[in-house]
């Protein structure tokens, strides 16, 4: 009975550290079900900035998800940030959408990641949002964004976070 009760104690003290690094690396939640609603409001003529430190403490600076609300998804259509000459140029992404596809980064960088085949690029205007993204295991899940002709976004399963991208077709 005392080796069952040892055994315990130790399994817990080396199960105690995971569970903290999990809940530091901010992974509390599974991803949302659907992307974020079209916006409805008035046509922004400038985009708004994107904030430098987040509105409380507990949340990232970046643009995330808080229950149903896309946090930072905003601007409407008329962002030029999100811009393309020419939108879907590479094809559309046909891999599967929401969290029901969740998919590994396999390599790469912000310019150009890769999962399954398939290659990507971030928003010159969102690369600040994904420094500490791990190029190369980070979990993702893609959805469709219903502003931006062209773009997609890539939420970060670990982070919580999310940045625009655009597809650049596969291998």
């Amino acid at each position: 009975m005392k080796f069952i009760q040892i055994a315990l104690a130790v399994l817990l003290v080396f199960a105690l550290p995971v569970v903290a690094q999990d809940k530091a690396a901010g992974h509390s939640a599974p991803p949302p079900s659907h992307g974020p609603s079209a916006y409805h409001g008035a046509p922004k003529t400038t985009p708004a900035p994107h904030p430098d430190t987040p509105a409380q403490p507990s949340h990232p600076a970046a643009p995330h998800v808080e229950g149903k609300k896309w946090v930072g998804h905003d601007t409407g259509p008329s962002d030029p940030n999100y811009h393309l000459d020419q939108p879907w140029q590479h094809g559309h992404f046909a891999g599967g959408f929401g969290p029901s596809h969740v998919w590994r980064i396999g390599g790469g960088g912000p310019s150009r990641f890769w999962f399954n085949g398939w290659y990507w690029s971030v928003a010159a205007a969102d690369l600040a949002f994904c420094n500490d993204w791990l190029w190369d295991s980070d979990e993702i899940v893609i959805y469709e964004d219903p502003d931006h002709v062209g773009w997609y976004l890539a939420y970060n399963v670990r982070l919580g976070t999310y940045v625009h991208v655009t597809y650049l077709g596969p291998q």
